[in-house]
């Protein structure tokens, strides 16, 4: 009887994760012409000794604007440059920031290289809490995850290092 029920359900969601993917778009692959960045993003948050990506400046552009972004490219393409960028632009706002990544090792180098650009950064794992009101916030999923409500009470952005949050029937396992 239970399995009865959990594959109508599964059906169910299924059918409703097709329709509102049918009703409404929630991802858009983009390919914008990026010659003229400097005048769309001419207030830079973060400037980067190299120049940027065209992908970089896309997703920037849309951070600037205030969209979701989602950054699929290989291990290093220069994904975290938008992430720092997001980063810096909290802080222009005043406002802060949460990066999340699915293993402590990586929150630990995370909080490491981010210390290195970023003045006031915090790191809380399932065992370490340092400055966890700074305004970027380098945290496991797990704890984002539990803790959110205690976390997220004035942050204006999540970054999301790792993929596995989003649920297959396009419904965020955090939110």
């Amino acid at each position: 009887m239970v399995l009865v029920f959990w594959q109508n359900w599964l059906l169910q969601a299924r059918a409703q994760a097709e329709k509102d993917r049918k009703t409404k778009e929630w991802a858009v692959q983009l390919d914008m012409d990026m010659s003229e960045f400097n005048d769309l993003v001419p207030n830079m948050a973060l400037r980067f000794p190299f120049d940027l990506d065209p992908f970089q400046k896309e997703a920037i552009y849309h951070v600037e604007n205030g969209e979701s972004v989602f950054v699929a490219a290989h291990t290093s393409a220069g994904k975290t440059v938008v992430a720092e960028y997001a980063i810096a632009l909290a802080a222009k706002h005043m406002t802060r920031a949460i990066y999340t990544s699915p293993i402590k090792a990586l929150s630990n180098q995370k909080f490491r290289d981010f210390s290195r650009t970023f003045p006031e950064v915090g790191l809380i794992t399932g065992d370490v809490s340092i400055n966890p009101e700074a305004s970027c916030l380098i945290v496991t999923t797990e704890i984002l995850r539990y803790a959110r409500s205690k976390l997220t009470h004035d942050i204006s952005l999540t970054i999301t290092h790792d993929i596995s949050l989003i649920h297959p029937l396009g419904h965020s396992l955090i939110g």
